[in-house]
């Protein structure tokens, strides 16, 4: 009963928003860059922060750091959504909030030698969380295969965080989905959205990371992670600003340029990554490592392969 309450309490506080973002303007107007032509609602991912903040207050303040950076987060991206903020400013919130997510693992036992490259590392993997964010559904969609693996792995293979948690917001994300995992989205996560949950997502995987001090969990990421990092390589290696939005991410040329449905795409990522989170699971532990090595390897291949023949037609556009 108390999920079926905290649902319709979400879907009810979407649609507020709806209204709110629709009468303030707070809207997404397709420019070049865009893998949509529909002007949108923005920043329906504050729903994820509203998942969040239902289970803190229904749960006696559980986790209050990370509530506190979670908070810290969503209001700056929220900000940008609305109104360009610089990106020092939004790099100013967002070390701020890993500090106080630290504090929540129990980090800072640990010297400052292992705490700066954290903090670099788990910072750039929000923000291309956030990049991967373009087209209807990889957001929602590739968060529930996320969100499902590690409420699987806390119920049943080590337990690392309040199952309620990862629940609560397994709902909010849901209920971005039904707005949003469709041929025509009715809104768009947002920076709101798409870092809230990346937020979110890092605390559970460090968390997790953290009691099983096995840093092969990284998998769960893996596809993003590849995609991610490859297409910084890439825009680099056309001397490109990586600091500017762009449409070369692996994802972007099969909706652009393969003109695939957005939703066919935002499907086949989350088999992947299902399927490779699948392949961990029944894997040795042992091999673990290996495992991680191999999905990178083969993600890598894939990913180069699809440039090598697809990329010509972006650059014909």
């Amino acid at each position: 009963m108390y999920y079926i309450i905290v649902l319709a309490l979400l879907f009810v506080a979407e649609l507020l928003y709806f209204r709110i973002a629709d009468k303030c303007n707070i809207i997404d107007k397709p420019n070049e860059r865009s893998s949509h032509t529909r002007i949108t609602l923005r920043g329906g991912g504050i729903i994820f922060y509203f998942g969040a903040l239902a289970y803190f207050l229904t749960n006696h303040g559980e986790y209050p750091w990370m509530m506190l950076a979670l908070t810290l987060v969503t209001f700056i991206s929220f900000v940008d959504d609305i109104r360009s903020t610089s990106q020092f400013t939004r790099l100013v919130f967002q070390f701020t909030a890993m500090g106080l997510m630290f504090y929540q693992w129990g980090l800072f036992s640990l010297s400052w030698f292992w705490i700066v490259p954290a903090l670099i590392v788990c910072t750039g993997i929000i923000n291309a969380y956030n990049f991967m964010d373009g087209i209807n559904g990889i957001t929602g969609g590739y968060s529930l295969v996320v969100l499902g693996a590690l409420a699987y792995i806390n119920q049943f293979v080590v337990s690392f965080v309040e199952q309620g948690f990862i629940y609560t917001v397994l709902l909010a994300v849901l209920v971005f989905c039904f707005f949003n995992f469709r041929k025509r989205a009715k809104c768009f996560a947002g920076d709101v959205g798409s870092v809230s949950i990346a937020f979110i997502v890092l605390f559970l995987l460090g968390k997790l990371i953290i009691s099983t001090e096995d840093f092969s969990w990284i998998v769960l990421l893996a596809v993003y992670g590849v995609d991610s990092v490859l297409t910084v390589i890439h825009r680099i290696m056309l001397h490109e600003n990586i600091g500017l939005p762009h449409r070369k991410h692996m994802y972007q040329l099969m909706a652009n340029e393969l003109k695939m449905p957005h939703v066919w795409v935002s499907t086949l990522y989350m088999l992947v990554q299902a399927l490779i989170v699948a392949g961990y699971l029944l894997c040795e532990p042992a091999y673990g490592y290996v495992y991680l090595l191999g999905c990178i390897v083969v993600l890598s291949g894939g990913y180069i392969c699809f440039m090598r023949k697809y990329f010509h037609l972006h650059l014909q556009r």
